[in-house]
């Protein structure tokens, strides 16, 4: 049966336009904790809490500000992460992807055997 991933806005509950949707899409393959990324063209934020900063949460780019200041009053005390004035880029590549690239240039097997 075909699923359809939902995305929305904490703040309004809109939900992306179809570009935004396939970045928002693509940012849930990186392994990311206690960052704030930007979702491109329609200027989402996403906090990828994750662990003890809570559920991953999403704002549109009206909520933007919204957003930030729900994380900071919420998980601000916990640790540095919500406080952080940087945004990520989404197309940052994650540990993961760099360690795929890695294997690939590398000739050893994998398994250790050769």
């Amino acid at each position: 049966m075909p699923a359809r991933l939902v995305f929305r806005c904490e703040v309004c509950g809109t939900e992306p336009d179809a570009a935004t949707q396939r970045n928002l899409e693509r940012q849930l393959l990186h392994q990311r904790f206690g960052e704030y990324v930007d979702a491109e063209p329609a200027r989402w934020l996403v906090w990828s809490g994750r662990g003890i900063y809570g559920r991953t949460l999403y704002g549109c780019g009206n909520h933007r500000g919204e957003l930030k200041a729900f994380v900071r009053e919420h998980y601000g005390t916990i640790g540095p992460h919500p406080w952080s004035m940087r945004t990520y880029p989404a197309t940052r590549p994650d540990d993961a992807t760099k360690a795929r690239r890695r294997a690939r240039k590398d000739n050893a097997p994998m398994w250790g055997v050769g």
